[in-house]
């Protein structure tokens, strides 16, 4: 295995580049048209190797210091043993709930999530999909495509929300980041 490309680091030394391992592409990227940063550390990319996953891992075993994984692909204890340099794992999701966490405070491996990045924007869904239920909307489109409305009539409408809806739901469950985007849509209605 050929050891990593010496480039000038931003102190402006030449040394390695830190190894970052990529448990699948980071679909970020993508969305934003822009090749992956290689400027800063080395990134391993599996998916552009022609070994199966385990042996690219263990292949890169001793020199990757980082990971960057999503919530699609789990990071397990067997993982985490495979890679005996990890210092750090980062995650692209909100959630840690695919890492495993016990194995990475054992063997001190810091873990950072985005954190409440996409808070308001999985409230906005939240509220979207109550509306959604409320007033039928998805029900009411499976009916149509169906073709049921010919044979069947119109279908019932959903309920109307009202405020009152909102602050019964607000009353039940605990704060979170849906109160202020329920509120914002009662006094926008």
């Amino acid at each position: 295995m050929a050891p990593p490309p010496l480039q000038e680091n931003p102190v402006g030394a030449l040394n390695p580049l830190p190894q970052v391992l990529l448990l699948r592409h980071p679909a970020q990227f993508a969305l934003i048209n822009k090749p992956l940063p290689d400027h800063l550390c080395h990134l391993l990319k599996p998916w552009e190797s022609p070994l199966p996953f385990d042996q690219f891992v263990l292949a890169h075993a001793q020199s990757a210091r980082a990971l960057l994984a999503s919530g699609g692909m789990p990071v397990t204890a067997d993982l985490i043993r495979m890679l005996p340099e990890l210092r750090l794992v980062v995650t692209t999701s909100a959630g840690l709930n695919h890492i495993d966490l016990a194995e990475c405070r054992r063997r001190g491996i810091a873990v950072a999530d985005s954190g409440g990045v996409y808070s308001e924007d999985v409230a906005d869904v939240a509220v979207g999909l109550l509306l959604d239920v409320w007033r039928r909307v998805s029900a009411a489109d499976r009916y149509v495509r169906a073709g049921r409305w010919a044979r069947d009539g119109d279908f019932p409408l959903g309920f109307k929300v009202l405020c009152s809806s909102l602050a019964l739901y607000l009353m039940i469950f605990p704060v979170n980041e849906c109160h202020g985007s329920l509120i914002s849509f009662c006094y926008e209605t």
